[in-house]
């Protein structure tokens, strides 16, 4: 039922479910709604056009990134390549609420000149983006997709391009040639292994280039640069004896966007319905490379967020100092993956801090500031969770392991706002193919709606 609902493709479209509710008897809207965007999101350029499309749906108006923000009151939104910031201005807001989440997640992306060939095969040269785990890359039906830059006729045009068939697949050497795979394990060396194959033939130079400007309907050399990269064709699937778990693709990072969105557009509507207005300044901030370090122009590493927000102050007329004196009245949640204990790997989980799927959304410390929640952020949180009775809970690193990291201590270190880290949790993070629970799909969204209503 899963592939009738979600298979309908086509070259250079992701494709449409025809009914999401076919997933699951009884899928929640909520759930429904974020498989759906995950579905539609192959890429962060595909994920911040879906996030697009949900805000302008709900009344939110674009606004260009090289303006000034207007002065009036209503909700909005910037875009900047694979990221976004959307929110909702009032005049009498006093400070901000922001959710931070992240577009990209780790994958194989296309390199500058791909077209390589070995054995009688068609290759494409591969780039690893961000902590793979390789192997889950094996034996998969990919897809292509992802940005590209064309010469129209007044100046660069940016299109969307994904070829939603299955284009690409790394077939795993057999066992019969690698008989010390099961004593040893699986050795993948990512600059010989990882090139997928795509035709028989000796492939030549300008091979990939032509096939997507034959799918974009320009010429090879209108093509100026790309952003490429494969994603599993599979779509999302309720999994599980009881229906009640899920397996995608991008649950780390995607989830918490678009629950976020999802939830700032809930406000958005009630705001318009009641004439409710939050005392904060509510925003939702996507942000691009967190799987690489947040250091570019659109990840959290850099200007995006703080600029947005000091311009909204001005829009309203506030000046420099009471912008920064505000900073200290907000507060972000920044919402990112939690690793749920795994039942086969027990010992790789702090013995005290046991995580199960469908048991809550995850508050995550760390001593050294991996996480950035501290007494003050988390307090917050759990005052949230307590309103609208979401259970929590509680995520520590085990301390012989090296802990990951996320946007939060970036965000609280570049702007000083209290800061805690939350998440949904999954398991098999970063694999191309991760596994969550449905109901905590409604525990964050319920979470998030609370947060933006928390009083002062």
């Amino acid at each position: 039922m899963i592939m009738e609902a979600m298979a309908a493709t086509s070259p250079g479209s992701i494709g449409t479910p025809s009914d999401t509710g076919d997933l699951a008897p009884d899928l929640s809207p909520v759930a429904a709604g974020v498989l759906e965007d995950l579905w539609l999101a192959p890429t962060p350029y595909h994920a911040v056009a879906r996030t697009s499309a949900l805000l302008v749906e709900a009344g939110f108006e674009q606004v260009p990134h090289d303006q000034p923000l207007p002065a009036t009151d209503g909700p909005r939104f910037v875009v900047q390549g694979g990221s976004l910031v959307a929110w909702i201005q009032h005049h009498t807001a006093e400070g901000y609420t922001v959710v931070g989440a992240h577009s990209d997640s780790p994958n194989l992306r296309v390199r500058t000149r791909p077209d390589v060939s070995g054995a009688g095969f068609a290759q494409i040269g591969m780039e690893i983006y961000g902590g793979v785990l390789l192997n889950s890359w094996l034996d998969r039906d990919l897809g292509l997709a992802g940005r590209v830059s064309v010469a129209g006729p007044e100046g660069p045009e940016e299109r969307l391009f994904n070829d939603g068939r299955p284009l690409l697949r790394i077939p795993q050497l057999a066992i019969h040639l690698d008989r010390e795979i099961r004593d040893s394990g699986l050795k993948l060396d990512p600059q010989k292994h990882m090139m997928p194959l795509w035709a028989l033939g000796e492939g030549t130079e300008g091979d990939l280039r032509a096939y997507v400007a034959a799918s974009l309907k320009v010429e090879p050399d209108q093509i100026l640069a790309w952003d490429l990269m494969t994603y599993d064709t599979q779509p999302p699937a309720v999994v599980g004896r009881d229906s009640d778990l899920y397996a995608s693709g991008r649950i780390d990072n995607l989830v918490s966007a678009f629950s976020a969105t999802r939830s700032l557009v809930e406000l958005a509507s009630a705001v318009h319905d009641d004439g409710s207005t939050p005392t904060r300044t509510p925003i939702v901030v996507i942000y691009d490379h967190e799987e690489i370090g947040s250091e570019s122009s659109t990840g959290a590493g850099g200007p995006f967020l703080t600029t947005i927000m000091e311009r909204i102050a001005a829009a309203r007329g506030q000046d420099r100092a009471t912008y920064l004196a505000s900073l200290a009245r907000s507060v972000v949640i920044s919402a990112d993956g939690a690793h749920a204990t795994h039942p086969n790997y027990v010992d790789k989980h702090d013995p005290s801090h046991h995580i199960a799927l469908n048991a809550g959304v995850v508050v995550k410390r760390n001593a050294n500031q991996r996480y950035a929640t501290d007494t003050t952020s988390e307090a917050f949180a759990v005052a949230a969770a307590r309103a609208a009775e979401v259970p929590l809970q509680y995520y520590i690193h085990r301390n012989d392991l090296p802990c990951g990291s996320t946007i939060g201590p970036i965000t609280a270190a570049r702007t000083g706002m209290a800061t805690v880290d939350i998440g949904v949790p999954q398991l098999a993070m970063h694999s191309a193919r991760e596994m969550a629970g449905l109901a905590d799909l409604d525990h964050l969204h319920t979470l998030l709606n609370a947060f933006w209503r928390a009083p002062k």
